[in-house]
Parts: C-alpha cells; sequence; structure tokens
C-alpha cells in the first residue's frame, strides 16, 4: 500500500515506521494519523501483513521524530477540527492502543526532538533509543492543554509523580541524556549510529521467541492495574501459554543439544 505521510517497509521480519512530513517535523495530521493505524491494522489476523514481522521500530525522517499535532489543522478556527477531544480520541488513542497492544516488541528511534504526542508515542513503546541531540518535550502546557497519548499513564510510571509533574507542568525540554537517566528511555547514542543501534536491536529481538516476548509484554499491560495475587494468577495462565509453543521446545532442545535455537515465533 503506497502512503503519503509515512514509510513503511518489512525487512528481516522487522517492520519500520517513518512519520515522513520533515517539513512539518512529522507533526500529525489526520491524514497521518490514519495512515499509522491503517499500517497497524495490516498486522492483524485478516491483514495483509498478518505474520509477516517480528519486531517493529518507528522512527522519524529528517531532523525530528515527531512533533505532536500540528497545530494548522487544530486551530478553533478550524470547525472540523476545534473539537481536541475528537483529535484525541480518533488519532492518538488508537495509535497508542496499537502499540501497547502488539504483542511483539516496539522499538522508537528518536532521531530529533519528540515533542507532545510525538514524545508519548516514543514512551509507550517497548525500548526508546534515542540519538544525542534528541529531547523530550510535552509542551501541551505553553497552549493550555493537558499530556494527551498515554502521557499521563507512562511519564509518572517511568520517572516518578514528582518528575513527570515538573516535566507536564513547567514544559521543560529534557535531553536524551536527561532521559536515559532518568530511567525514561533505554540508550543514546550518536546520530549516526541511532538507525544501525535501533535496527541491530530489532533484529535481534525478532530472532528471539517472539511468542514468549509477547506474553511477557501482555504481563506488564496487566500488571499496571493488578494487585499480586492477581498477577501471581496471570503469570501462571500465560507461563502455560508460553510453554506450549513451539520457541519454548525448540529453546529447551536446543539447550540440551548445545545448539543454537531457531526460533519461529510460534
Amino acid at each position: 500500500m503506497a502512503y503519503e505521510h509515512i514509510t513503511f517497509l518489512i525487512e528481516n521480519n522487522v517492520g519500520t515506521i517513518t512519520f515522513n512530513r520533515p517539513d512539518k517535523l512529522n507533526s500529525f495530521n489526520r491524514a497521518m494519523a490514519r495512515e499509522v493505524q491503517l499500517v497497524f491494522e495490516s498486522f492483524a489476523a485478516n491483514g495483509e501483513n498478518a505474520g509477516k514481522i517480528r519486531a517493529l521500530l518507528i522512527t522519524g525522517a529528517g531532523r525530528a521524530f515527531c512533533a505532536g499535532q500540528d497545530l494548522a489543522e487544530a486551530a478553533p478556527a478550524d470547525k472540523a477540527w476545534a473539537d481536541i477531544r475528537s483529535i484525541v480520541h480518533g488519532s492518538y488513542n488508537p495509535i497508542i492502543k496499537y502499540i501497547r497492544n502488539l504483542e511483539i516488541p516496539v522499538i522508537a528511534a528518536v532521531n530529533g526532538v519528540a515533542a507532545g504526542a510525538g514524545a508519548n508515542i516514543a514512551l509507550a513503546c517497548d525500548f526508546v533509543i534515542a540519538a544525542e541531540n534528541a529531547s523530550f518535550l510535552q509542551a501541551f502546557c505553553h497552549i493550555g492543554l493537558i499530556p494527551d497519548s498515554g502521557g499521563t499513564f507512562f511519564l509518572p510510571r517511568l520517572i516518578g509523580t514528582a518528575r513527570a509533574t515538573q516535566l507536564m507542568m513547567l514544559g521543560e525540554k529534557i535531553s536524551a541524556k536527561q532521559a536515559q537517566e532518568w530511567g525514561m528511555i533505554y540508550s543514546v547514542c550518536s546520530p549516526d549510529e541511532l538507525l544501525i543501534a535501533a535496527t541491530g536491536l530489532a533484529n535481534k529481538l525478532a530472532g528471539m521467541p517472539t511468542k514468549g516476548l509477547g506474553l511477557i509484554k501482555r504481563a506488564l499491560n496487566q500488571s499496571l492495574a493488578n494487585n499480586l495475587e492477581t498477577q501471581l494468577t496471570i503469570e501462571e495462565e500465560l507461563q502455560g501459554l508460553a510453554g506450549s509453543t513451539s520457541d519454548y521446545h525448540e529453546g529447551v532442545s536446543a539447550f540440551l543439544e548445545k545448539r543454537k535455537p531457531n526460533f519461529t515465533g510460534k
């Protein structure tokens, strides 16, 4: 499928979504949001890309990862997009849910500024690798809005309520280095090495028992709202599923036979 505002390709079982509005710092308009959703929908059981990827990489073209919402489309004078709630409901919430519910590893390669919804889309991913010149900004407070796209959910869980409040209420930009030191992101590398590092991680994860990795992701998602007793039951159930996979049997066989396993994600 051809896209206008993003690119999508599959190589070595790794899918790569690239936000591709570099002249607008890859900010979202309605069309771009829908194109991203269409890519995720293609991974469904009856979709054209069902079963074709075992890891997903998200990055941006040009000097930005994503500057959030294109305010030219969200200005109050624009009757179609003056309702900010409809933007969040129709554009961003589905993307965040797709990222969290996709039971394969999702990696964000943050190549520049990640602001507003752009920052929170990155934080929704399982791994965030950022270039040294990248930055994260909860810009919402500067125009009278609140963080959306899961920002108020992910950020305090990653760095604590006090630091999350600081970033959200003061709208302070944070460097990639500081984000890593606070435990907000996975790693930092030079701009020239970003895609090499992110692709290397994606390839590594894609070669692992991805059915089990998906169950880990499901358990982590559910743990955020559960008590210990409930979570122990969930672990028991998911371990049963993991133990019935071909990858589990391959992993045990490879260990006993002292050979490298050949995982298939099944």
